[in-house]
């Protein structure tokens, strides 16, 4: 990985996307620093289009495109995304799998709920749970003690033994059923909503994350970088970030944000 000051100039001009994740990227310690909300504004003003990529619920997503300065989010690792459109006052909701598909899905993760929360101690159900649509989130960082890796990965491997998806961010494992994830959505909120073809544009997108459930976009963006806090991750990343910023989650955004836009 490389510092994200060396980032080449004439890269830095050509950037039309900004792809983030929140949790650890945008935040720093849990909380929004005001540097990173204004570089996400700063960035909207220049004509760069910002667009959050993240594990969270559906309910927090409705917020953030109402409310933030971006173009849309993708929630819940890629099972939906919302835009809103500010002209005509209508929030657009496109999900990967039907109202029926979903219901029939949140039976089995409450089966998976109950193994994992009698197997394995310290961890809970996320207290974003209750606005979730398509998955399970479960703790093991944001309000409980830090669990050990081997109870992380503990986790991971009963909502296989399920058949279901498991991705690790910086504080929740989260699971589901279904064929997608961040990319995937990713790439269909380009084709209906924007009407281009990522894979033929990606050299003008940067996608920022902290985490291993940001690996499939590590691996797909040529521009990928990763807020300082990427490295604890270091060892469990097939797909490293190709830059790196100096400072850690929301100050690290920030950073990144004074290189594509040098006069904020």
């Amino acid at each position: 990985m490389k510092s994200i000051s060396d980032f080449p100039r004439e890269k830095r001009s050509a950037i039309t996307y900004l792809l983030t994740d929140i949790d650890d990227t945008i935040t720093h310690e849990g909380k929004i620093p005001a540097c990173a909300f204004q570089a996400m504004e700063d960035l909207d003003n220049a004509g760069i289009k910002v667009i959050p990529i993240t594990g969270r619920p559906s309910g927090w997503c409705d917020h953030i495109a109402r409310m933030w300065p971006v173009k849309g989010v993708v929630g819940e690792n890629g099972a939906f995304y919302f835009v809103y459109d500010n002209h005509d006052k209508k929030m657009v909701r496109r999900y990967y799998k039907t109202d029926q598909e979903r219901e029939q899905d949140q039976k089995k993760l409450l089966t998976i709920k109950q193994k994992i929360l009698k197997s394995i101690p310290g961890c809970v159900v996320s207290a974003d749970q209750p606005y979730r649509e398509a998955d399970l989130a479960i703790d093991f960082a944001e309000d409980v003690p830090h669990l050990s890796q081997a109870d992380i990965d503990m986790i991971v491997t009963i909502f296989e033994q399920f058949g279901a998806t498991a991705k690790v961010s910086s504080i929740h494992v989260n699971g589901w059923f279904g064929a997608y994830d961040k990319l995937s959505m990713t790439k269909i909120l380009f084709k209906e909503v924007f009407k281009t073809d990522l894979d033929a544009i990606k050299e003008n997108v940067i996608f920022v994350g902290d985490s291993p459930n940001d690996e499939p976009m590590f691996e797909y963006f040529p521009n990928a970088v990763g807020v300082a806090n990427v490295l604890a991750f270091n060892d469990r990343l097939a797909f490293k970030p190709a830059w790196i910023t100096k400072g850690k989650g929301g100050i690290g955004f920030a950073q990144l944000a004074k290189i594509l836009v040098p006069q904020i």
